[in-house]
């Protein structure tokens, strides 16, 4: 009989699962012979627990942490959109992939949703608020502009 969280569509994980997701999330290029030796495990239980793991969508990708400022985007900006009524979903299937748009997010409140953004300078950002509020499905925009970064962990495991 399946555990009540599974029922629910929600993988069980273990100690030792817990464990190999931070590993993997101090170091991702690590070997599984490596990860095996650190947990006392052999290579074939890491392997088939790594496979269990995506197979169950907790891990969903292996992907190289980007230093945005290095590449020349020093500017993050946080930005609220409000769609009219009943397009939000075909306004964000066009927008959630523009090569500024780190992450949005549909929210309650004042806001449909929130956009994380990236952008060279000023007149990049100047650019694409201009280029969304020239879009009809969109009534109005809120722009904050990101001062210092305290805390920046997309990824962050600390709750396992």
């Amino acid at each position: 009989m399946k555990g009540e969280s599974e029922e629910k569509g929600k993988s069980v994980i273990d100690d030792v699962d817990r464990k190999m997701i931070k590993i993997f999330h101090e170091d991702g290029r690590k070997s599984y012979r490596s990860i095996a030796k650190q947990l006392d495990i052999s290579i074939g239980t890491v392997h088939n627990r790594i496979e269990k793991l995506i197979k169950s969508g907790i891990i969903k990708r292996f992907s190289p942490i980007i230093d945005h400022e290095k590449l020349g985007y020093s500017l993050t900006t946080i930005i609220g959109v409000k769609v009219k009524g009943g397009v939000l979903r075909n306004w964000e299937d066009r927008t959630a992939y523009h090569k500024n748009v780190l992450c949005m997010y549909d929210v309650t409140g004042e806001f449909d949703a929130i956009l994380i953004t990236r952008f060279k300078d000023t007149k990049e950002l100047d650019n694409f608020i201009k280029s969304l509020l020239k879009e009809a499905d969109v009534q109005r925009t809120y722009t904050q502009t990101v001062l210092n970064i305290v805390k920046e962990d997309l990824n962050e495991i600390s709750m396992l």
